[in-house]
């Protein structure tokens, strides 16, 4: 906490900032979801899916509860 709020002093960024928390995230995601499916999988993270493997792109979004929808970029 106290590395956070002396980044927000120095308006730099703090030791782990959110773009390693996401990078970390989304490495267990993909591991799981390909012992999910059973195989191995390739992910563009321009295009935000799995190479050639549509169903398991699906299953990168869960269903959100009436109303909510999922943001589309």
């Amino acid at each position: 906490m106290l590395d956070f709020l002396a980044a927000i002093d120095r308006r730099g960024r703090p030791i782990a900032d959110i773009e390693q928390g996401h990078i970390s995230t989304a490495s267990c995601i993909l591991a799981n979801l390909a012992m999910q499916v059973g195989r191995t999988l390739t992910y563009d993270p321009q295009a935000r899916q799995i190479v050639g493997d549509e169903a398991a792109t699906k299953l990168l979004r869960r269903p959100y509860r009436q109303p909510w929808q999922h943001p589309e970029p």
